[in-house]
């Protein structure tokens, strides 16, 4: 819901163009959105909403963009949550299979939500309710008829932030079972010293609302051990882009000085 309403929040709030246009963000979540946006944003200094918002925003564009660039069959969203993707994109869904994989309890609570919308279902979208805690997401996504042999786009972000390294590397070490050619595009906590102003003042203030909902944040990652734990995976790295460089590509050319912030970095991998 909080990605969700981010999104959502962007394009309200946001001149345009806007780096991911999610129409149906806060349709999703319902007028709840309200609630969350009074109960929250008064915690967040303005510059911090509105950089933390065009990170969630960001993060999608990247993903739907390498997705759209490669030759993929399948697009596999792990922690999907209220992802939009399958409604937003008629024009990359036509040649993909999707794969929603999300807990049970929250995919449940999104397919009501659906059904209560009237929003279209098809055979391209694939809901896989996994507990990621009792049983493995290769075995759930191979009943759901995800094929291994064909190459394949997983979307995994916002999600690492809160896992282990553990847990971070069993899930890479999955993927890279996938078909050659397959991709990965995740993001990651960055270190304490990567961070702007921006991007601590939104760590201090969103570590313990975390931890307070039982997520509790991971420490961060610096990019030169995060790239030794994709390879050791056995993927390939392909796209690392700098802050620098999402800045330049997705919002250059604006008045507003709008920017992502530094707390998540974004990583693209490629199994070989």
């Amino acid at each position: 819901m909080f990605a969700a309403v981010s999104r959502g929040l962007f394009r309200l709030e946001t001149a345009s163009p806007w780096v991911l246009d999610d129409v149906l963000a806060l349709v999703l979540v319902g007028p709840v959105w309200q609630q969350l946006r009074d109960r929250f944003d008064p915690l967040f200094p303005g510059p911090v909403r509105r950089e933390s918002r065009a990170a969630v925003c960001t993060r999608g564009r990247y993903a739907e963009d390498r997705l759209a660039a490669g030759a993929f069959t399948q697009y596999v969203i792990l922690g999907a949550g209220l992802d939009s993707f399958a409604w937003r994109r008629p024009d990359l869904l036509g040649s993909l299979t999707v794969f929603e994989v999300d807990h049970p309890a929250s995919q449940a609570w999104k397919l009501e939500r659906v059904r209560e919308l009237g929003l279209p279902l098809s055979d391209s979208q694939v809901f896989v309710p996994v507990d990621f805690e009792a049983e493995p997401a290769q075995d759930a996504l191979g009943l759901a008829g995800f094929d291994w042999a064909q190459p394949a786009m997983f979307c995994w972000t916002g999600v690492a932030p809160y896992l282990t390294a553990q847990a971070i590397e069993s899930t890479l070490r999955t993927i890279a079972t996938a078909a050659p050619g397959s991709e990965v595009v995740f993001s990651y906590r960055a270190e304490n010293c990567a961070l702007d102003d921006v991007g601590t003042e939104f760590a201090r203030i969103y570590t313990p609302i975390a931890a307070s909902v039982g997520e509790p944040l991971q420490p961060g990652w610096p990019v030169s051990e995060i790239e030794r734990l994709i390879s050791r995976c056995g993927l390939k790295v392909v796209d690392h882009p700098a802050h620098a460089d999402l800045q330049q590509r997705y919002f250059a050319g604006r008045t507003d000085g709008l920017r992502p912030y530094t707390f998540e970095t974004l990583v693209a991998a490629r199994v070989t």
